[in-house]
């Protein structure tokens, strides 16, 4: 009797044991790169269909303030494009526009697990998690004409900065972003994670295409004589290419009703920061 009393004892004070050593450990935060595929939703694409997913990569820095809450810093590069030309709608087809931009963003985001998450703590190696914040991104959009690539944004497509169009300023290249996502993290070791997540951004821009309104019409863009085409009067409408021309001034072109969006889904691998509180005196 008293060796299984003892054997009991013994037992207890090693599980208690291994709890104090879990207490001592203190998650701080971590240190990760991602890495995955960005896509674009917006005028050119307003079906919500992926079919031209481009690279995105990231690094972050996220501060855990307990298993479930924690504050992430990050920075992405991401590259975003499309065509018409993937659309099934025929008017879209017939205008015939394209676009492609690079993306720099800096954000800051509140992550919040659902089960708690203590890496290097058997018990809490997994946890699903969402994430939402707010940041601000550059973005520039480019087309194609006869193999040279043009910036779109100075050459005012849609009239910007003119006399025409007084309401219609040269819009920044500079936007905000509102991140929203959600995701799952596995605690491979001690110090190593990985993850994978799918965050939805939503923007302040309706130009990340470079596609908003209506066309400018000749008021603007008068017929030239040929072989006088200037680049903005080719690229501002190029339903040439598909047959007569739409580009009528007034008529259609984007839909300024609705901000552009992006997305991104990643998987990411991070190194965790953890520190010891000092044992409770007994």
């Amino acid at each position: 009797m008293t060796k299984k009393a003892s054997l009991l004892m013994v037992l207890i004070c090693c599980v208690g044991y291994s709890y104090a050593q879990r207490d001592e450990i203190v998650q701080e935060g971590e240190i990760g790169l991602s890495i995955g595929a960005a896509h674009y939703f917006g005028d050119l694409n307003n079906q919500s269909a992926f079919k031209r997913p481009k690279p995105s990569v990231g690094l972050f820095f996220r501060k855990q303030f307990g298993g479930y809450v924690a504050l992430r810093v990050s920075g992405h590069y991401a590259s975003l494009g499309y065509t018409d030309q993937l659309s099934k709608i025929e008017f879209q087809q017939r205008r015939n526009l394209s676009f492609n931009t690079d993306i720099w963003e800096m954000s800051l985001q509140g992550d919040f697990n659902f089960f708690q998450f203590i890496p290097g703590d058997p018990l809490y190696p997994f946890t699903p998690y969402i994430t939402l914040g707010v940041g601000t991104f550059n973005y520039d959009p480019y087309a194609f004409l006869n193999g040279q690539k043009y910036f779109l944004r100075t050459l005012g497509t849609e009239g910007q900065g003119t006399a025409a169009y007084p309401d219609r300023k040269p819009y920044s290249n500079q936007a905000f972003c509102f991140p929203l996502g959600m995701g799952v993290k596995y605690n491979l070791s001690k110090n190593i994670n990985l993850a994978f997540e799918v965050s939805y951004r939503f923007t302040n821009t309706d130009y990340l295409d470079d596609v908003s309104s209506t066309y400018a019409g000749d008021i603007v863009f008068p017929t030239p004589a040929p072989g006088k085409e200037s680049v903005a009067y080719l690229l501002q409408d190029r339903s040439y290419e598909t047959g007569p021309r739409i580009g009528i001034g007034g008529k259609q072109r984007g839909f300024s009703e609705q901000k552009d969006q992006y997305l991104f889904a990643e998987l990411a691998i991070s190194i965790s920061f953890s520190s010891y509180k000092c044992a409770n005196p007994r």
